[in-house]
């Protein structure tokens, strides 16, 4: 029997919410993660708990530059240990395995304060399955089969009450129960505000976005209309849509609410680090369009089934991760999970009704997000935005090197042997720290006048420049902030631009974008090295490429000896 995912993933039911039942026709979708805080990366932390999710938003995901961090379905399940029960929902109230509500919505200000919005993994395909019998949730609601009271009765879930064995039959597919999970009746007005009501509770507790849950099983209109109730109906969601060769339901059937999950990519990104990375010079050809598409190297499901590469690759794991926050393409989301050999495990110390806080001085958590080549590429990843690929370089087989216009330059050796080579960049000619070698910048780089730098690239390795991290070995770094308060008319966008080449070099279209989120004030970070002096000023740009300059001089400023440096300012008219 074909399944879409390797294990029962995801599902909801019960308790009553108060339901918005607003109407609608669904806004034009965003496309791609909009920047929050440092950029639009996802953590995708798997199992891990309110309070461990709180904490590390403020010691590690905020500072190394992610913009969200994804959590695990929040609301009440059934009970057991398997981690796949945390997909089996018998409520929506906001109380489960993972925490109460209380710890949900300080974790959501927590991680907000740290410039990382959530995102929550939303089951609203089905609700637990047909063969679970009758039970209690871990918060002690009641549920029987085609019985959630309060929230679902038998006319809630389709007509068709069998298996899907049948991936080629569209009906099937979304009607039918996927491995035995009752198929809520979407195309219900009362289905459809009840999962709005679940959904609008959420984004009131300050959620800013949803990654949805077995979408292909829910018709796109189905997802057109609940979305249209939501209380923001544009705020970004990525809907998991699992393509194969030949199959009805296709990934762009899902594009006008939001992104869609390329699994391709993961698929290639594993074909290609087992055989020869050359040919990732063309990964994006013949999938979604970037701007529609969410990447990622692996999940929750892609790790457990082979379908992806996952941790146990070592090296090549690290290095497809480098690649992917490197290359232009899509939303990225980094996983951190844990280590099994049960595929079936649950976290660490997982019992029927609770997981434990996370904790990464277990080897048993990944904890991906604090290895030094993630954050550092992370980094790079937000300082290289809206740039294109420039001198790209391979050997035809395992070694590949690229620019991201004149602010990056990454180069990977996914071979057996050390390789030495000069490299031809765009990057103005300075001093440079390895950002996947160290944290502190004690490996570096000297790029000449025309560009060029000599490096030698380890085993199944990897070394990336930028200009937001240069100077001598040693020199703290840390973030410069951006905040101007400035008013702009439709389809304008502030950036600031500025003498020093990680400002653009006063190049309009080389400028660091700033964030709308808390218009009308915007607001960016950099990681610049203690003591940079440089002038600045900030412009606005439409889509046509006009520039506004603000009037006045230009501003000046220095990094603290710390790294750091804060800016508030006001646009000059």
């Amino acid at each position: 029997m074909k399944l879409s995912r390797f294990r029962p993933a995801a599902l909801l039911a019960t308790a009553a919410l108060a339901l918005t039942g607003l109407t609608g026709i669904a806004a034009p979708a965003t496309a791609s993660a909009p920047s929050n805080g440092s950029g639009d990366v996802v953590l995708n932390l798997f199992q891990w708990t309110w309070d461990s999710v709180a904490a590390e938003c403020t010691s590690t995901i905020g500072p190394a530059g992610f913009g969200y961090v994804q959590v695990s379905p929040p609301q009440e399940t059934i009970r057991g240990t398997a981690w796949w029960t945390s997909y089996q929902p018998v409520s929506y109230k906001i109380e489960g395995k993972l925490g109460t509500r209380a710890e949900f919505a300080a974790m959501v200000q927590t991680c907000q304060s740290a410039g990382v919005g959530v995102i929550v993994d939303a089951v609203i395909n089905h609700t637990t399955g047909a063969d679970g019998g009758s039970g209690v949730g871990v918060a002690g609601s009641s549920y029987g089969v085609d019985s959630f009271p309060g929230i679902y009765g038998a006319a809630d879930f389709n007509d068709c009450r069998s298996n899907i064995t049948n991936y080629q039959d569209r009906y099937q597919v979304q009607n039918c129960r996927l491995v035995s999970l009752q198929d809520l009746r979407t195309g219900s007005e009362y289905v459809r505000n009840t999962l709005a009501g679940y959904l609008n509770d959420l984004i009131g507790l300050g959620v800013k976005g949803f990654r949805i849950d077995a979408a292909k099983h829910i018709p796109a209109a189905d997802l057109t209309a609940i979305k249209a109730k939501l209380s923001n109906p544009n705020i970004y969601w990525v809907q998991e849509v699992i393509g194969a060769a030949g199959e009805p339901i296709t990934e762009s059937e899902y594009v006008g609410t939001g992104d869609v999950h390329e699994f391709d990519y993961a698929r290639t990104l594993k074909s290609r680090f087992d055989g020869q990375i050359a040919q990732l010079k063309t990964i994006s050809d013949g999938l979604l369009p970037s701007a529609q598409a969410g990447v990622f190297v692996d999940n929750h499901d892609t790790e457990r089934n082979g379908e992806t590469m996952n941790q146990s690759w070592g090296a090549k794991y690290i290095l497809a991760n480098a690649f992917m926050l490197a290359y232009p393409y899509g939303s990225p989301s980094v996983y951190s999970g844990y280590r099994f050999t049960d595929k079936d495990a649950g976290a660490p110390g997982a019992t029927t009704t609770s997981v434990p806080d996370a904790n990464c001085a277990n080897q048993s958590w990944t904890c991906t997000q604090r290895w030094t080549e993630i954050a550092g590429m992370v980094g790079f990843h937000n300082q290289v935005q809206g740039t294109v690929v420039t001198n790209w370089w391979d050997d035809g087989g395992n070694h590949i090197a690229f620019g991201r216009g004149s602010k990056g330059y990454v180069t990977i050796n996914n071979g057996a042997s050390a390789v030495t080579r000069t490299y031809q960049t765009s990057l103005p000619a300075g001093t440079y720290c390895d950002v996947i070698a160290s944290k502190d910048c004690s490996v570096t780089y000297t790029v000449s006048a025309s560009g060029t730098f000599t490096a030698t690239v380890p085993a199944y390795g990897a070394l990336a420049l930028h200009v937001g991290k240069t100077g001598a070995p040693g020199t703290a770094h840390g973030v410069t902030s951006f905040a101007v308060n400035a008013t702009t008319v439709w389809g304008q966008n502030v950036y600031v631009v500025g003498s020093i080449p990680a400002l653009g070099n006063w190049t309009p279209t080389s400028g660091v974008a700033l964030s709308s989120a808390g218009y009308p004030t915007w607001t960016g970070t950099l990681t610049l090295p203690a003591g940079t002096s440089f002038e600045y000023k900030y412009i606005k740009r439409d889509g046509s490429g006009n520039v506004t300059w603000e009037s006045g001089g230009n501003r000046t400023a220095t990094v603290g000896a710390n790294g750091s440096l804060t800016l508030n300012d006001t646009w000059r008219s």
